[in-house]
């Protein structure tokens, strides 16, 4: 379904040398699957996800979607092409003069769906596979984070796309609603067939979610597993990011020793924050 080949995109950064957050980077994911990408901040996990949609166009290599080159397409073709492919937002990104009903509604006058009576349609389908319906009328400063979330994710399945792509979904969230959210992207990936790329920081989100998982570090993809070996307590990642990621470390407060070393920690840190924190 997705095809990355040789990825590759390079930021300016003032009075320093260009920061690379994707570098050669290829990535194959199956359709109807869902893949995790895991990393630090900083690693170049959201980056890459945008790359899939060319909201950060790479400075080189390939985006395959469906046999087709995003990376050739026209600017029309393009617009048409990122229709099938729908988006969740850390951070919500709701309209907040609008209420939930009209910020969903928004995503298809942008898809170009001039019919009123089929744009409300597809709105009420969206809202009902989230559960939240009877909050069409509300404004969204009324309510949760959770319910925002869910808002979002009926905003990016308005469309009816291909692929959804999350990145931190629910890194806002407490635990509770963060079972709920991906609970709600379970079943849309398995009702609706709908292969899911999910970023995420956390590890218990890659094993409650995920189908595959590729973990990132500075900017390249330096470990790829099935997810479900996460549940068998004898594995082992290859790398010492994989391991830390995996262990009991990334939960602690900075107690325990990590296996990576100070000079890969600074080295991200660093990335992130010449790019103003868009890796």
């Amino acid at each position: 379904m997705i095809s990355l080949r040789h990825l590759s995109t390079t930021f300016a950064a003032r009075g320093k040398n260009p920061i690379t957050a994707v570098d050669d980077v290829s990535l194959e994911v199956d359709r109807g699957s869902i893949q995790g990408i895991i990393g630090f901040s900083g690693a170049g996990k959201s980056t890459l996800l945008r790359n899939i949609n060319l909201l950060e166009r790479p400075t080189t290599g390939e985006v395959i979607i469906d046999d087709v080159d995003l990376m050739k397409l026209s600017a029309e073709q393009l617009r048409q092409a990122r229709h099938q492919i729908g988006m969740i937002f850390q951070g919500f990104n709701l309209v907040n003069n609008l209420t939930v009903a009209q910020n969903v509604e928004l995503s298809l006058k942008f898809a170009g769906v001039t019919s009123t009576k089929d744009r409300r349609a597809r709105v009420a389908e969206a809202l009902e596979i989230v559960d939240i319906s009877d909050k069409a009328a509300v404004y969204p400063a009324k309510l949760s984070g959770g319910q925002q979330q869910r808002v979002a994710i009926a905003r990016a399945l308005a469309t009816r796309p291909r692929i959804l792509l999350c990145d931190e979904p629910t890194s806002a969230l407490d635990p509770f609603t963060t079972a709920t959210v991906l609970q709600y992207l379970a079943d849309i990936n398995r009702d609706l067939g709908i292969t899911v790329v999910v970023v995420t920081h956390e590890m218990e989100v890659i094993k409650a979610l995920t189908d595959h998982v590729a973990v990132m570090e500075s900017g390249r993809i330096v470990e790829r597993f099935a997810a479900d070996r996460l549940h068998d307590k004898t594995f082992a990642p290859t790398t010492s990011i994989g391991r830390y990621l995996v262990s009991d470390g990334i939960h602690l407060n900075g107690r325990q020793q990590s296996e990576l070393d100070q000079a890969s920690l600074d080295q991200v840190s660093t990335a992130e924050l010449a790019v103003g924190g868009r890796v």
